[in-house]
């Protein structure tokens, strides 16, 4: 399965971010074992290298780890993962807020949208 990326970014950030978003959303579990750098880069449609560096910088941000004959594992470092999580849902509040502001939306109204939504959603 070939995914779309944006010729703005590259390649290799946009899959950090695509695995970013697997760890945090625990589909991939905490202590899981990564499939081969050739079978991801497969899955994904990229080069190995672009794959590799996008493991790498993933490795250097301490959400993987490897083991020399083992090979890549998602952290099982909770605290880690959870502030990934806070970190982007951060930058997702903040883009909501900044178009809905662009809206015209004030502060207080933007509380209560979010707070009238929610409730129609569950």
């Amino acid at each position: 399965m070939s995914f779309e990326f944006d010729n703005n970014k590259p390649i290799y950030l946009q899959l950090v971010d695509i695995i970013k978003l697997k760890i945090i959303s625990k589909e991939l579990k905490p202590g899981s074992k990564l499939s081969s750098v050739r079978d991801m880069a497969q899955e994904f449609g990229v080069n190995p290298n672009t794959m590799q560096r996008a493991l790498s910088e993933l490795e250097r941000e301490n959400l993987l780890y490897s083991q020399r004959t083992s090979g890549r594992f998602v952290t099982d470092n909770e605290d880690n993962i959870n502030q990934l999580r806070e970190e982007v849902a951060k930058v997702e509040i903040l883009s909501l807020y900044n178009i809905l502001t662009k809206l015209g939306y004030k502060k207080e109204e933007l509380i209560e949208l979010v707070i009238n939504n929610l409730k129609e959603m569950s």
